[in-house]
Parts: structure tokens; sequence; C-alpha cells
């Protein structure tokens, strides 16, 4: 599932003009950073960083308004609920269906992945006490797309909250 939701990533970045960079090691539960080079040669590029969760166990639905994701492990919600005083970091979830042969469906004009992927802000996030598994509502309204993948630079360059 790790490849399917990579390759989806590195298709929306390259497709809004951005950069997937693969983090190697784990660099507190983020897994990759996207990177938007500045239109100005003289400018500043704008990235933030990705928590990357696939998973087979949901399936959002268009017409629902969200979708729970639950986190295995208490610190990796801690991690993107904190405040950010720098580089920010978004949630990306990816729920594929269970059957592998079902990820894709390859035609001569196009490659359909089955599933997308969500996005969310959850910094500011309050987590329940004692609650080892914490859980996150994500919208269905937030498809990660290079629509989406653009605004969310746009926000970040201008500094305004993504979590609005």
């Amino acid at each position: 599932m790790e490849q399917l939701q990579e390759g989806y990533m590195q298709s929306i970045a390259a497709t809004a003009g951005c950069l997937f960079i693969k983090q190697e090691r784990d660099m507190y539960g983020m897994d990759a950073m996207l990177v938007r080079p500045s239109s100005d040669p003289l400018g500043e590029e704008t990235s933030f960083y990705v928590q990357l969760k696939s998973t087979t166990q949901i399936s959002p639905r268009a017409s629902a308004a969200s979708f729970s994701y639950r986190f295995e492990q208490r610190s990796y919600m801690e991690r993107l609920a904190r405040p950010r005083k720098g580089i920010k970091s978004l949630l990306v979830v990816m729920a594929v269906p269970k059957g592998q042969l079902d990820w894709t469906s390859a035609q001569h004009s196009h490659l359909e992945v089955r599933q997308a992927c969500y996005w969310a802000s959850l910094e500011g996030s309050e987590i329940p006490e004692g609650v080892e598994k914490p859980y996150a509502r994500i919208s269905t309204v937030n498809l990660f797309n290079a629509e989406a993948l653009s605004a969310i630079m746009t926000k970040i360059e201008r500094g305004e909250p993504l979590n609005d």
C-alpha cells in the first residue's frame, strides 16, 4: 500500500508543479516533504511535511461529510496536532480496496488508481487524555488532488491557516 500512495502523491505533485521528496529516515513520523519552487527566481520555495497513512479498513463515501481515521500510536497524532512555528505538517490518508488487484486499472488511455487520498491539518487539535489510539475526523471535501495541493501551498505561502 505504501508504494501505491507514494506513486499517487508523486503524480499529484508533478501535476501541480511540485516535488515529492520521500524521507529516507523517520523524521518524527513524517514520511515526505512536498515542495513548490518559487515563481520568482529570487523567491523562496514553499514546503510542508506529510504523514502518509494507507488503510483497507475504511471506505470514504463522497456523499458523507467526513470519515474517521484511527492512529495506531498516539504519538503519530500528537506530532501532527502540536502547533508548528516552522514547516507545517499534514496527514494524508489513502483508503484502498482490500483486494490488491483492485488497486489499479490500466487502459490504453489512462491508469486509474482506485480510491483517493484525503488530507487534514490537525494542528491545534485536542487529543483526549488516556486514548492510546486516537481518531481524527477527515472531511471528504479535502480530496488530495493537484488543485488542493496548489491551494495548500498558496495558503502556506501567505501564512494563512490550513484548518479553517
